[in-house]
């Protein structure tokens, strides 16, 4: 017998995956179903699929997030969709908090919603700054420190910054982002033996006015318009080698984030928009 699921498709900053609210739909496959329903031809279309449900484990949280990438993998953790969550609890009514603590494999983040009330009945969350906890340099399951951040894929060498925001990145900055092939490079890059578990690849460039213009290539997704955990990673990576402050505005291919990687406490904190895109239905 085949079963019908509800779905709403969402993107935050053009990073646009699959949402489904594990609560009243049960997807028992969710890396299939990550393969099948991403195909941009063949299905819905996204960078992946993420499921909404209750927290587990006796953890202090109020909802949880499951995310897989579009070949199937399970990430520890997605900023874009993490913001997208807090809109659809919120704007759905699965919530009436403004602050949400929301269960990742990575940890539990915080998410704090920018309400605006327009002309309608209903307030709209406008943007969600997301506590990304702290960033960690030395994880040895995640990345080889003996590579001395140096990688080369045929004749180009790039040095790039390891940072873990619960999942593996690695920054490099080129002076070249608009020309630079980021589908050759970040390909190899990903399964470079430096890294474990693969690796998401930033490539930015610091520009005049300050901001840092990043592309992404992500792990188990490949080129995307967006990645929350990539531009924390990226805005730190650019403070500890001394290109920018703690403030930083990053200018991704789908949109911009502000990342303040706080020096009270060491967390990272995101902020950007979400939106919806369309709700649909599809069978397993």
């Amino acid at each position: 017998m085949t079963k019908s699921v509800r779905f709403t498709k969402m993107h935050g900053a053009g990073n646009d995956y699959i949402y489904v609210d594990a609560q009243k739909y049960d997807v028992p496959d969710p890396s299939a179903a990550a393969i099948a329903w991403s195909n941009r031809h063949t299905g819905i279309g996204s960078d992946g699929l993420v499921l909404i449900g209750k927290p587990y484990g006796g953890v202090d949280a109020d909802f949880s997030m499951r995310i897989f990438n579009a070949d199937g993998s399970e990430a520890k953790m997605c900023g874009n969709a993490s913001r997208c969550i807090g809109k659809y609890l919120y704007e759905r009514r699965l919530t009436d908090k403004t602050t949400i603590r929301l269960q990742t494999l990575s940890g539990v983040k915080i998410l704090k919603l920018h309400l605006v009330s327009n002309e309608t009945p209903e307030t709209k969350v406008e943007s969600v700054t997301v506590d990304m906890l702290a960033p960690s340099f030395r994880v040895p399951e995640q990345y080889d420190e003996t590579v001395g951040g140096v990688l080369t894929v045929g004749s180009r060498t790039f040095h790039g910054t390891f940072v873990s925001m619960g999942n593996p990145h690695f920054v490099c900055f080129v002076d070249d982002i608009n020309t630079l092939d980021v589908a050759r490079y970040g390909s190899a890059m990903e399964y470079a033996t430096a890294f474990p578990e693969r690796c998401n690849i930033e490539f930015a460039e610091l520009k005049s006015d300050g901001t840092i213009r990043t592309r992404v290539w992500e792990r188990g997704s490949g080129i995307t318009m967006a990645c929350g955990t990539g531009a924390c990673a990226t805005a730190v990576a650019a403070a500890v080698t001394g290109r920018a402050l703690r403030r930083s505005i990053i200018a991704m291919d789908g949109g911009t984030l502000h990342i303040e990687w706080n020096e009270a406490d060491g967390h990272v904190y995101m902020t950007g928009p979400a939106a919806f895109v369309f709700d649909g239905e599809i069978e397993i």
